[in-house]
């Protein structure tokens, strides 16, 4: 929850925008506008600050079920960010996907996942047993 001192709410992240790892400040006013972003040693600071501040999304990458394959598991990622609201619903979601072998790599697995507009790929050739 972010700290507050006279109707300004300061949120506080550790980038991962480079090696730096710069502890960062967001300062939010009352209208959950962005007052100012402190801490941030270069550009990617900042903007990891905004974007995490404003629609913090993450990339998933996880397994699913597979029939007629050597392994029971195929491994998936999203091939780009989702919300970072949606992960546990995905994840819940993947559950009941099962892909059928042979699969390819980057192959489309699950298209436009939860309404997202990001499809589920798969990261790894996986052969008919």
């Amino acid at each position: 929850m972010p700290a507050a001192i006279d109707d300004h709410a300061f949120t506080h992240y550790l980038c991962i925008g480079c090696p730096l790892g710069c502890r960062l400040e967001v300062e939010e006013g009352t209208e959950h506008d962005i007052i100012e972003i402190r801490g941030f040693a270069c550009q990617k600071g900042k903007e990891f600050a905004e974007r995490e501040h404003t629609d913090p999304r993450r990339m998933l990458a996880t397994t699913v079920g597979i029939e007629g394959a050597r392994w029971p598991r195929l491994p998936v990622k999203t091939r780009t960010e989702i919300p970072k609201d949606l992960v546990l619903d995905l994840c819940r979601s993947l559950r009941e996907v099962t892909a059928r072998a042979p699969v390819r790599l980057g192959e489309v697995v699950v298209a436009n996942a939860l309404d997202t507009g990001v499809d589920i790929v798969a990261t790894r050739d996986m052969p008919e047993a």
